[in-house]
């Protein structure tokens, strides 16, 4: 009772934000927590649930990103109508890619996933007539506030994890874990293994497109080298769903909270702190040290990344309990 009441709260709590927080910076954070909530979920159906895990994840982004920006650009349509098709035509990238290398296992399908991202990545750059190259493709924001793609974001990203948890308490479900935990052991019981791993797949990349269609409509501009970044996303949504936990429904948007927090953490210099002590003492030391900040995000992700693997192996809602016990003296037995 008391879990379906948090369920209940907390979409609650994030539809009323706006209204009690108007910072423009603060919404902006939150749109790109809620996009890595559909990302991280994405992949963790994928990999999580399923077993195959992924380097590519920013085909399909960067798919559906330019799916709204190509209409737009040729056909002079509503770059909206990118969420509607973006995260079919990821889809339609998808099913080719997973009929070609679902038989391939373990690290050879991610070696292959990797190889699709960036293989898009260069078609999107060599491309020049048709996807702009390293010019990209700018369109006009839509909005001026920023509160009405937070509220698009945050339907998207509730949409992602309901639908998904529903998939995972179903019988496809059950055949995605199956085929995670034994694969053969999932064939012999007469299991199509290729088809379930293609729903997987295709489940995946349509929700990924989808957020990435929201990111163009959002942002305004793409190009290549931005949404088929292997660090910025397929990488990205790796450290979401391992810090959050890994094969749980609600572990890719605590790993989305933290990373994008964390992201911001280092990016601000400790969100302006050694800025200020460089201004308030007039020493440049500090100054220097906010600059030598704002650059160790990938090294401060890989220690975040380390000290989880080291004590919470199953990441931080697979190992609540742990936390619990741990950090916050609770007994579950008591």
């Amino acid at each position: 009772m008391k879990k379906n009441l948090y369920q209940l709260i907390l979409p609650a709590v994030l539809a009323l934000l706006p209204m009690a927080v108007k910072s423009e910076y603060f919404l902006h954070l939150m749109i790109l927590f809620l996009l890595w909530v559909v990302i991280g979920s994405s992949w963790n159906i994928l990999a999580g649930y399923t077993g195959q895990v992924s380097f590519g994840h920013a085909a399909f982004f960067g798919v559906g990103a330019y799916t709204a920006g190509l209409l737009f650009q040729h056909l002079q349509v509503s770059p909206w109508w990118g969420m509607a098709l973006g995260g079919i035509v990821a889809m339609l990238i998808g099913l080719p890619f997973g009929a070609i290398c679902f038989p391939l296992r373990g690290a050879y399908f991610a070696l292959a996933s990797l190889a699709l991202g960036e293989g898009i990545r260069h078609i999107a750059t060599v491309a020049e007539g048709f996807t702009g190259g390293m010019m990209g493709i700018m369109i006009m924001p839509t909005f001026t506030s920023k509160a009405p793609y937070y509220y698009i974001a945050l339907g998207l990203a509730v949409l992602s994890v309901l639908s998904i948890r529903a998939i995972i308490n179903s019988k496809p479900g059950y055949y995605f874990v199956s085929i995670r935990e034994d694969q053969d052991a999932a064939a012999s019981l007469g299991i199509d293994t290729t088809l379930y791993k293609n729903i997987s797949l295709s489940i995946s990349a349509f929700w990924t497109g989808m957020a990435g269609a929201l990111y163009m409509n959002y942002m305004g501009f793409i190009d290549p080298n931005v949404v088929f970044s292997l660090h910025d996303y397929s990488v990205m949504a790796i450290l979401v769903a391992i810090v959050g936990g890994v094969g749980t429904i609600y572990g890719p948007a605590v790993g989305a909270f933290i990373m994008v927090a964390f992201q911001e953490f280092f990016r601000t210099g400790f969100f302006g702190l050694f800025d200020y002590l460089g201004k308030a003492t007039g020493s440049p030391a500090f100054t220097a040290l906010s600059g030598a900040v704002r650059q160790a995000h990938v090294l401060g992700f890989g220690i975040l990344v380390i000290v989880v693997i080291l004590y919470l192996p199953n990441g931080v809602v697979g190992d609540w309990e742990k936390i619990k016990r741990n950090v916050f003296r609770i007994n579950p037995a008591g």
